[in-house]
């Protein structure tokens, strides 16, 4: 057997500040790559000759392992390259031969070992769990409690410069404070409604309206629809790694039609070149999940079998079988076979019925409120929904946990053509998020095993209740201006409240009361003065130490 060749590469790696995708250029008729699971990598490789139409070349590498194989699209780069990106979910040696319509790259053949992964905060991408199907899980089993952070306009923040100490930056205040997915968008141009006009004392926080900025070769006004910009996607690879390295999730909206973006025809040529490219670039990334559009259904650029379709497209072309969803509730009910989880839009004051009505409607599926109508109020008025402030916000978010469901946080300073990166390095009189009330909130739903707790199927008097039978956990949320709070009868049939203990958590400042010995008449109909914070701050009960009673 002839012996394996080696690794002779050229690493192409330079001590720069941000995160990078290793790239290795192919020069040998064989390699053997070693990369860590999860870690991504570029493979090269270059022709000597220019390919006419490079983006509808058939490019593929089949990689096998264990019985098992992978066929993974490459992408067109620029420059006569062809780029291979891979990871891997699964350790062990896996051999890759290329097949291909350009002559010189076909049956190229190449070898990966992929050693396990060494990264502590590091766990894979995001799947479903048959056993749990209404929460979301890493592929190495551990929970992913989706805390969303919404930043549309992310791909232009540091466009044009070599560095991404912007996108860094906020990336890192995301990251620090409990955030774990970006919802965004590949491309926005513009809002259409009218602009604060305290933004033009600063310029350096809008980010719409830029002609230099476009997937494609021209401009939003000026669009050449014959090929792609792979600039521009050599600037959105940085922010995509960055976000990588820091174990962020981009919930991907590869398309957006209510932000004045010049798209080509539905289904033409243009079309699918660009929407192909991006599933072929992007899905090698473990932090990706694919959403078609943003509220894909609400304006009349699409129609439901063009959305069904473009979903289809992506599970043929992505070899890594990230999620998929829709950004419409109604595309997710009529279509639910279609999609891996149900993403929802709902302002209304009912959230936290209308979002339990949905769980138990799609037992078989996680339900995500992508945007229940509250944006955080900045120092420019952007776009103020239906909440603004910061307290009533975060109750909408509690509203959606407690429901059984996950949710993503607005701030207006960030989530459209507005971004101020550091906001804490403002002047004084510039409004600051409250970032850290979603750090507590993760922090806390970590501690109670969020993927074990359930919303009480029976009826709540006041407030909201999620039980983790499993780990002997009930928990009550309370607004501030609950004089008590009445949970059914259901709970102290089924567990034993002995040996309970119960404290109590307050929302804004991540603080707990002291753990006591339960107070028999805690949650069942009694009024009772003496919770903390009350008027104050809106507080969860916690019961713990409960043990199921015997059937």
């Amino acid at each position: 057997m002839q012996r394996s060749i080696l690794l002779i590469l050229i690493f192409l790696s330079t001590q720069l500040s941000w995160a990078q995708i290793r790239q290795i250029t192919y020069e040998q008729k064989q390699l053997c790559i070693e990369l860590e699971q999860w870690e991504v990598i570029d493979v090269v490789f270059k022709t000597k000759k220019t390919v006419k139409m490079p983006f509808e070349a058939k490019l593929f590498a089949t990689i096998s392992h264990d019985d098992r194989e992978q066929r993974v699209p490459l992408f067109y780069n620029g420059q006569k390259e062809w780029v291979l990106r891979f990871s891997s979910a699964t350790t062990g040696i896996k051999n890759f031969t290329l097949e291909s319509d350009i002559k010189f790259l076909s049956g190229l053949k190449g070898q990966f070992n992929v050693h396990k992964n060494t990264k502590t905060n590091r766990h894979g991408g995001i799947v479903l769990n048959e056993s749990n199907p209404q929460h979301f899980f890493y592929e190495d089993g551990s929970h992913y409690f989706n805390l969303a952070f919404e930043c549309d306009w992310l791909f232009a923040l540091d466009y044009g410069n070599e560095d991404i100490a912007k996108s860094r930056h906020l990336l890192s205040l995301i990251e620090e404070n409990g955030f774990n997915q970006v919802v965004m968008n590949v491309y926005s141009y513009d809002v259409s409604w009218p602009k604060d006009t305290l933004l033009a004392k600063h310029p350096e926080h809008e980010y719409g309206g830029r002609e230099d900025i476009y997937p494609f070769p021209g401009s939003n006004s000026n669009p050449d629809f014959s090929s792609l910009n792979i600039d521009f996607f050599k600037h959105f690879d940085k922010v995509i790694a960055e976000m990588h390295e820091k174990e962020i999730v981009s919930h991907l909206m590869i398309y957006v039609w209510n932000k004045l973006v010049n798209w080509p025809d539905m289904e033409s040529e243009a079309d699918n070149r660009y929407y192909d490219y991006v599933i072929k670039r992007y899905q090698a990334f473990p932090n990706i999940i694919w959403d078609v559009s943003k509220e894909a259904l609400h304006y009349t650029r699409a129609t439901k079998e063009y959305i069904s379709e473009r979903i289809e497209r992506t599970r043929q072309l992505d070899s890594y079988n990230r999620l998929v969803s829709v950004h419409d509730y109604g595309f997710c009910v009529n279509h639910r076979d279609e999609v891996d989880f149900i993403s929802m839009q709902n302002w209304q004051h009912t959230l936290y019925q209308i979002m339990l009505n949905a769980r138990q409607k799609f037992p078989d599926k996680p339900i995500f409120n992508i945007e229940h109508g509250g944006y955080e109020e900045s120092p420019y008025v952007v776009f103020p929904g239906a909440y603004d402030n910061a307290e009533a916000c975060l109750r909408r978010n509690y509203m959606c946990a407690f429901s059984g469901g996950y949710s993503t946080y607005y701030w207006q300073g960030a989530s459209w053509n507005v971004i101020i990166h550091n906001p804490f390095e403002q002047d004084l009189d510039f409004k600051k998020p409250h970032f850290e009330y979603y750090r507590h909130m993760h922090h806390f739903f970590d501690s109670v095993h969020f993927e074990n707790c359930v919303p009480l199927k029976h009826f709540n008097s006041s407030g909201y209740n999620l039980t983790n039978e499993e780990d002997g956990i009930v928990l009550m949320y309370v607004p501030k201006e609950n004089n008590w709070i009445s949970a059914s009868k259901v709970i102290k049939d089924k567990l034993d409240f002995s040996n309970a203990t119960e404290q109590w958590f307050n929302t804004l400042t991540g603080e707990y009361s002291p753990e006591i010995p339960y107070q028999n008449n805690s949650i069942v109909s009694e009024m009772w003065d003496g919770r903390p914070w009350k008027n104050e701050a809106d507080a969860i009960l916690i019961i713990k130490g409960l043990e199921k009673k015997k059937q």
